[in-house]
């Protein structure tokens, strides 16, 4: 099952024809309540991280001059102000490993203030860091969780590839993760690190590389195309290394660890456990098909970002292709659906040519504080189509932020109603228009004209369906799929599926490729289909699979309930299902064992003075395939 506890062995050769084991069915243990909240807390990811990454603007063509002169745009633009603080040098910035002792060495050509700055002369990074600290910001740094990196494996033709022998151009991670952690956190004082996942991808033996003897082999432990022939277990000890070594070397707690897998090896479910951030898929591009890809691979997955552990789609590409000055409605959009899912706000832009429309896009306060927003709410799908999408996030204030998303490249119509919001039909709603102002009233509903590829958003006030209370799934920072029931990592099919830039029409299509189908979901099932038990048909609550267990925050409620059954989705229906409730690891109520087709049950427990309740789902004996389980309109009250 999720969360590692599974034994799989490593593939020795993952693209021949022998699959990886399966994950093991959740035990016993696996569903014991924790009395303790398992998503990661480590680092100062408490809200998104926002700055600016050198590779969508340079490629490996990253240079000292090239970094400073964009952070010092930052700077002086009022960005830094607004938060973004995080200056990343991604790819490019190594001449080699020295085979002595295995240090790494900066290529000084580009990086020149490193040249003798360390002990003994050699290279180090901590003058550069040292000028970026200077100037109210912060360092981050990239490896590979490999032994090489996505720039040898994918654009060795580019410039600033590793020099020397097969040792010194092993440049990434891997039989150096506590040696590496200590020099880039300890010794050199970055801030950040962004580990990628293409050394443990693209070496294997039968590659030409390997055997003409350019690289050495690494059996892949990652299939991009199939999460089933992905080693998940070893793919996440091996980052689970550099989470240990970044906590041992950062006593202070102030760093942020970035997971780049792209959304594979099933990365989607245990990043939330594992990093920082985690990418969900593969890299953006400047198109708006690509842009709706990476949206997409995040927008059903609210309940596995947490204030601590975010989703990320990638890099913002504002300023470039579909998202330049020339397509002000296409680059608003990008960055309102980024702020409405949490995502990490880092620039991917040459911002020495950013004309002002450009900065007042990026540096637009009020969607600014969308993303920012303290309670860590990830934006939930009220309403889900493939051609205008609302998504309805709630704010600390207590208020909700509303987008509401044409996909198209045609005007559309869009009926927003207050049952969206989960506010009373009868009660007046307030709209305030964060790009460009004014405010606006309704009750029960409002029509919306969309111009093409345009997102309205609005922060709306109205008068809470529940009263004094909230659902779980307008928190979705405070619930957590500690295990989601999943035994079988499967692709999820509803993410768009635009032409990948660097493989044009060859092969036969981008195939869906990411896990996390089956997956816990917030007013919806496991499945995407609507919650439903014995025909009753409910809007609101969390849809997981059976043999479950969900962490849920609680801040001075006094009860918790929820209406609970086995969906009408379910397929199996061999075994009931048992329904409880603990709080701080011990048992508050639990339901009767109940099958498909009964009617739903109430379970309402006191939860005064609990910090941690645990919703637990469960069968005699463990399925491969477990049923869809309904709490529906699981709410906190006070």
């Amino acid at each position: 099952m999720r969360g590692g506890r599974s034994r799989l062995r490593v593939c020795a050769a993952l693209l021949a024809a022998t699959a990886c084991s399966l994950p093991a069915m959740a035990q016993a243990d696996d569903l014991a309540p924790a009395g303790r909240w398992s998503a990661y807390t480590a680092g100062a990811g408490q809200l998104p991280p926002m700055g600016w990454s050198s590779w969508n603007a340079f490629y490996e063509d990253v240079s000292e001059e090239k970094v400073l002169a964009s952070a010092q745009i930052i700077v002086d633009s009022g960005l830094a102000a607004k938060g973004y603080r995080y200056i990343d040098v991604d790819d490019g910035w190594w001449l080699k490993r020295r085979e002595s002792d295995g240090r790494m060495v900066i290529r000084t050509t580009t990086f020149p203030s490193a040249k003798g700055a360390g002990p003994g002369g050699d290279t180090s990074f901590r003058p550069f860091t040292d000028r970026l600290h200077a100037m109210g910001l912060k360092a981050g740094i990239y490896s590979d969780i490999g032994r090489n990196t996505c720039g040898q494996a994918f654009t060795s033709t580019m410039a600033n590839m590793p020099e020397g022998t097969v040792a010194e151009r092993e440049v990434a991670l891997y039989g150096h993760v506590d040696q590496d952690i200590a020099l880039y956190f300890k010794d050199w004082g970055f801030d950040l690190i962004k580990v990628d996942g293409c050394g443990i991808r693209a070496f294997p033996a039968t590659d030409p590389r390997v055997k003409s003897g350019q690289y050495r082999a690494l059996a892949p432990l990652v299939d991009v195309e199939s999460v089933g022939r992905s080693d998940i277990a070893a793919v996440r000890g091996l980052y689970e290394e550099v989470g240990r070594a970044l906590k041992r070397y950062n006593p202070d707690n102030d760093f942020l660890y970035s997971i780049c897998l792209w959304g594979s090896a099933d990365v989607r479910a245990w990043g939330k456990d594992v990093g920082s951030i985690s990418r969900t898929s593969e890299d953006i591009s400047p198109s708006w098909s690509r842009m709706l890809h990476n949206f997409d691979s995040v927008s059903r997955r609210a309940l596995y970002a947490h204030p601590g552990s975010w989703n990320d789609p990638d890099m913002l590409f504002i300023g470039t292709g579909d998202f330049d000055a020339a397509h002000a409605a296409e680059a608003r959009t990008h960055f309102t659906l980024w702020a409405m899912v949490n995502a990490p706000l880092f620039i991917g832009y040459d911002l020495r040519k950013a004309p002002p429309t450009m900065l007042a896009i990026l540096g637009n306060s009020r969607i600014i504080a969308l993303d920012q927003d303290p309670a860590g709410n990830q934006a939930v799908l009220a309403f889900d189509t493939d051609d205008v999408q609302i998504l309805v996030k709630t704010l600390a204030s207590g208020d909700k932020a509303v987008a509401i998303f044409n996909r198209t490249a045609s005007p559309a119509q869009a009926v927003l109603t207050a049952d969206h919001l989960k506010f009373t039909a009868d009660g007046d709603v307030t709209l305030d228009d964060l790009w460009d102002g004014g405010t606006t009233h309704f009750r029960g509903e409002t029509k919306l004209a969309l111009a093409p590829h345009q997102t309205l958003v609005f922060t709306a006030h109205g008068t809470r369906q529940l009263p004094g209370g909230l659902y779980l799934s307008e928190q979705p920072g405070r619930v957590n799929p500690a295990v989601d029931g999943v035994v079988v990592p499967e692709h999820e099919p509803l993410i768009h599926r635009g032409i990948l830039p660097w493989r044009g029409t060859r092969g036969d299509g981008d195939h869906p490729r990411y896990g996390g189908w089956g997956g816990a979901q917030a007013d919806g099932t496991p499945y995407g289909e609507t919650l439903q038990v014995a025909g009753r048909r409910f809007t609101t609550g969390i849809g997981v699979l059976a043999n479950s267990r969900i962490e849920v925050r609680n801040s001075g409620f006094a009860r918790f309930s929820a209406l609970v059954g086995v969906d009408d989705s379910a397929r199996d229906r061999s075994q009931p299902v048992r329904f409880a409730v603990y709080g701080d690891g011990k048992l508050l109520g639990q339901s009767a064992p109940m099958r498909f087709g009964d009617a739903v049950a109430p379970l309402s427990v006191d939860v005064r003075g609990v910090t941690l309740i645990e919703l637990v789902a469960r069968t005699a004996t463990p399925l491969r395939f477990p049923d869809p389980v309904s709490w529906s309109e699981a709410a906190l009250t006070r």
